[in-house]
C-alpha cells in the first residue's frame, strides 16, 4: 500500500488543482512563524502587492481569504448584500447556479439570466434584466469551469454601471492565465482560487474590493451574516492596523507569495500568451482526431477545454485508465453534460506543449483500444505549436 505521504506524481489536466512548481512546495515547507510576526506582516504586504499585479488593479483591499475559492464567492456576496436587495446573475453552468444559491441565502431577490450550457450569457439579456429589475449587484462568471466558456464582460459592465449597480466577477479559472483587467474593465469586486492558473495548492481565495464596493459596504444597515467573512474585521488585519481576526494559514501564504513571484518572473502577458498557445494546440489536436469541442466557438476558455465524448466510449472508464496507467488526470462533465464531455485543464504549470502532446498520445491509444476509430491529433497539435 502506498504511503499517505508519498502520493503519485500526476499530470493534473482536470478542472483543478493544477500542477505546482517545486519552488512553491518548498516555500510552504519553511518554518512556521506567528501570524503577527513582523516578518509575516511584511510577507503579507508583498503578497497583496503581487496580487494587485495579477488582478491588474490598484485596489488597496486585495488579499487572500483564508479558505478556498467558494469562500471567496461567499465573501463577496455576503459583504455586499442585505435582505431584500435585488441581484442579476448570469447562469450558464454550475458556478452561475452557485452564485444564485449564495445570493438567495443572503436574502436577496435573484433575477436569473440563463443561457444553454456551453454558450455565453447574452450581454443583451443581462442588460434587459438590469433595466427591468434595477439591481444592487450584477454577478457573472468570467470563466465557467463546468463548461469551458469565457464570458465577455464589456457590455455587461457598461449596462451595470449605467444603472448604478456593482459588477461582481468570478475569476476562479481565469486569474493568472487569461486576460483579466479589474481596473480597466471597471470590475467592482472579484474573487478567484489559488489552485487553478496560479498553480498553488488549494486553500486560499484571492479577492479584490474596489472603491465603489467599499462605499456600498460602508453604507450597510445590517451586520454581515458571516462573522468569519466580514471584511470590516478582516481588512483591519490585512491593513496597517494589523488587528487580530483569525490565525492566518501562514505556510499557505508562503506558497501563494512564491506562486505569484513565479508569475512576475515569467511576465503576466507572456503567461497569458502561453495559455492561449497551448490551448490552441490542444484544440487543433482534438479536432484532428474528430472530437468536437463543446464550448461556443469564439468564446472558448484557454485554461479549460471541454470536448465531447465520442459515441460508444465509456468516458469514466477512459478517465480511470488515464489516471491509473498514465498518471494523467482529466475531469468529467457536470450537471446536464455529465457523461457527455471531458474537461481538460491547461492551467499554470500544467499548461505546456509537453502535456498537450502527452495527453493526445494517451487519449488516442486508449480510444483505439476501446474500439473508437480516431485519427492522430499529434501532427495538428505540433503544427499549432510551431
Amino acid at each position: 500500500m502506498r504511503s499517505e505521504t508519498s502520493p503519485s506524481q500526476r499530470v493534473l489536466m482536470g478542472p483543478g488543482p493544477s500542477n505546482v512548481h517545486p519552488r512553491v512546495l518548498q516555500a510552504m515547507g519553511q518554518s512556521t512563524i506567528g501570524h503577527l510576526d513582523p516578518q509575516f506582516l511584511a510577507l503579507m504586504d508583498e503578497t497583496m502587492e503581487l496580487l494587485r499585479m495579477v488582478f491588474r488593479t490598484r485596489n488597496p483591499l486585495t488579499f487572500p481569504i483564508s479558505a478556498t475559492g467558494s469562500a471567496g464567492m461567499e465573501a463577496t456576496f455576503v459583504n455586499m448584500l442585505e435582505p431584500g436587495d435585488r441581484v442579476v446573475v448570469g447562469v450558464n453552468g454550475v458556478f452561475g447556479e452557485r452564485m444564485c444559491d449564495v445570493a438567495s441565502r443572503c436574502g436577496a431577490e435573484v433575477r436569473r439570466v440563463e443561457a444553454p450550457w456551453g454558450r455565453i450569457v447574452d450581454p443583451a439579456d443581462i442588460a434587459a434584466a438590469i433595466r427591468e429589475s434595477a439591481p444592487k449587484l450584477v454577478a457573472v462568471v468570467h470563466a465557467e469551469t463546468s463548461t469551458g466558456v469565457l464570458q465577455p464582460l464589456e457590455e455587461i459592465e457598461q449596462a451595470t454601471h449605467a444603472a448604478g449597480a456593482l459588477l461582481l466577477v468570478d475569476c476562479v479559472t481565469s486569474l493568472g492565465g487569461v486576460d483579466l483587467r479589474i481596473d480597466d474593465w471597471k470590475i467592482d469586486l472579484a474573487y478567484s482560487g489559488t489552485q487553478k492558473c496560479l498553480s498553488c495548492p488549494p486553500g486560499l481565495s484571492p479577492v479584490t474590493f474596489g472603491e465603489r464596493a467599499l462605499e456600498v459596504f460602508d453604507a450597510r444597515k445590517s451586520k454581515v451574516q458571516s462573522w468569519y467573512l466580514d471584511i470590516s474585521m478582516i481588512r483591519r488585519y490585512w491593513s496597517g492596523e494589523r488587528v487580530y481576526h483569525h490565525t492566518a494559514p501562514i505556510n499557505a501564504v508562503y506558497g501563494l507569495r512564491e506562486a505569484l513571484r513565479l508569475i512576475a518572473e515569467e511576465g503576466l502577458d507572456t503567461r497569458i500568451a502561453r495559455h492561449s498557445r497551448n490551448a490552441a494546440a490542444l484544440h487543433a489536436g482534438l479536432e484532428a482526431m474528430g472530437l468536437p469541442l463543446f464550448a461556443q466557438e469564439g468564446h472558448r476558455l484557454p485554461s479549460l477545454t471541454t470536448v465531447r465524448v465520442p459515441e460508444g466510449c465509456d468516458e469514466a472508464a477512459l478517465r480511470s485508465a488515464l489516471l491509473n496507467e498514465f498518471d494523467l488526470e482529466i475531469g468529467g462533465g457536470l450537471g446536464p453534460v455529465k457523461g457527455q464531455v471531458w474537461r481538460l485543464g491547461l492551467m499554470g504549470e500544467t499548461s505546456s506543449p509537453r502535456n498537450v502532446l502527452y495527453f493526445l498520445s494517451c487519449l488516442e491509444r486508449l480510444l483505439r483500444r476501446a474500439g473508437v476509430s480516431v485519427e492522430s491529433g499529434l501532427a495538428a497539435a505540433q503544427a499549432a505549436l510551431e
